[in-house]
């Protein structure tokens, strides 16, 4: 891995465990000065200190959940307050939803959490951010995207489909803001099946994984990492990788026309100009 020169700031989302912790971890003994987001304050301080511990330095913490949109605006806000320039906005968090939930701003959890929330936040702070690494999924290949229909997966509810269908967004807002925002790089990963705390809350999700290839965090945050570090010059802007490869997802993730009807979908649900 080539490392850029000099010191630099990266935020992480969803960095309270898992891909995220690991990853936060990773860049931290790296040099980088590492910002950590969160839902949980008592996990997030957990979170710090096995970063304190590996690197020698405490990271800064910011709680917020991104199934309230508000949290993501105030998120931004104070983001904006601590630091002139963010170098890597890594929109790490996200989750499955084993449960058809609508959200206090009135959108599916999923389609929120994973999807609203960090292209809000991507769009509040676009002036600061110098790179951007989304973590998507190849769980895409379940995703049926409606950008007319935000809401569709509550209808008939299956939590892979609505994970898929937020995976699916991740990649095509990914290419979107690469074609938007140029000089602005922004490149999307499939960290791999991790083991993380998703599934939790279901024995038949916890049975059926057990089944599966699975990755540590470390494992899953490697591509991550590597996006985040190499020269922008080497890698593809609006690119989806896996195990630090260009990899092509399937075609509903690679539609233009539908990733430039997610973009004007999306800023009307979260309230900003497309």
């Amino acid at each position: 891995m080539e490392d850029l020169t000099g010191r630099r700031l990266v935020v992480v989302t969803g960095a309270s465990s898992g891909i995220g912790l690991a990853a936060a971890v990773d860049l931290a003994c790296r040099g980088d000065q590492v910002v950590l987001v969160g839902r949980d304050p008592a996990r997030l301080q957990a979170a710090a200190e096995q970063v304190r511990e590996a690197a020698g330095e405490r990271p800064e913490l910011f709680r917020a959940d991104f199934a309230v949109l508000d949290d993501v605006r105030r998120l931004a806000e104070l983001l904006r307050s601590a630091y002139d320039r963010i170098d890597v906005l890594a929109n790490n968090a996200g989750a499955i939803v084993l449960q058809p939930i609508t959200t206090v701003d009135g959108f599916e959890l999923s389609i929120q959490a994973n999807h609203l929330a960090p292209f809000l936040l991507s769009n509040l702070l676009r002036d600061r951010i110098g790179r951007i690494v989304v973590t998507a999924s190849g769980a895409h290949r379940s995703g049926t995207l409606d950008p007319d229909d935000l809401n569709a997966p509550l209808r008939r509810y299956r939590a892979i489909n609505a994970y898929g269908t937020s995976k699916q967004a991740n990649i095509l807002f990914t290419a979107e803001a690469a074609r938007r925002w140029t000089g602005l790089p922004a490149y999307s990963f499939h960290p791999g099946v991790v083991r993380t705390r998703f599934g939790n809350d279901s024995r038949l999700v916890a049975i059926g994984m057990r089944f599966l290839p699975f990755r540590s965090p470390e494992k899953g945050a490697e591509t991550l990492v590597w996006l985040a570090n190499q020269d922008p010059s080497r890698l593809q802007t609006g690119a989806y990788y896996a195990d630090r490869r260009v990899r092509r997802p399937l075609p509903k993730a690679a539609d233009p026309q539908l990733a430039a009807r997610l973009w004007t979908a999306s800023a009307k649900a979260v309230g900003i100009d497309a």
